[in-house]
């Protein structure tokens, strides 16, 4: 459909994610009453088993990742966002991320929030990520 202003990206691309469209993805089953909770680095870790397939660094290094926050009861929820709108995997990349945060140990429930504000910037690229790319 084209807007007002000529073709939009989902006559390009209309499998696009559009900015606002809200997206969550969830995984995982509940932990037991007495299980061990995973602590934040056990989650970062399993953030960095996840990579951008267009990009050779994952997705905690490029700073797609804005909050974590790990529950009492285990459960993790991820905000994260993307390079671009246009991503080719904008609807698969935040359940690759909760199957894989609900596959750390001590972690139950995960739920992945794609957000679109603030805008990603190359800015929040941690050093080991400038380092891959070659941007120092």
């Amino acid at each position: 459909m084209m807007n007002e202003n000529g073709p939009g990206l989902t006559d390009f691309m209309p499998d696009a994610v559009k900015p606002g469209e809200v997206v969550v993805a969830r995984a995982g089953e509940p932990l037991p009453a007495n299980a061990e909770i995973a602590d934040k680095e056990a989650v970062i870790a399993a953030l960095r088993m996840v990579f951008d397939p267009e990009i050779p660094v994952n997705i905690y290094d490029l700073g797609l990742v804005y909050d974590l926050e790990i529950k009492s009861d285990g459960s993790v929820r991820v905000e994260m966002t993307l390079t671009t709108p246009a991503c080719p995997v904008a609807g698969d990349l935040p359940v690759w991320v909760a199957d894989t945060v609900a596959g750390a140990e001590g972690v139950g429930e995960a739920e992945v929030h794609l957000v679109w504000e603030p805008q990603w910037t190359p800015d929040r690229l941690s050093d080991e990520a400038k380092l891959a790319l070659d941007l120092f």
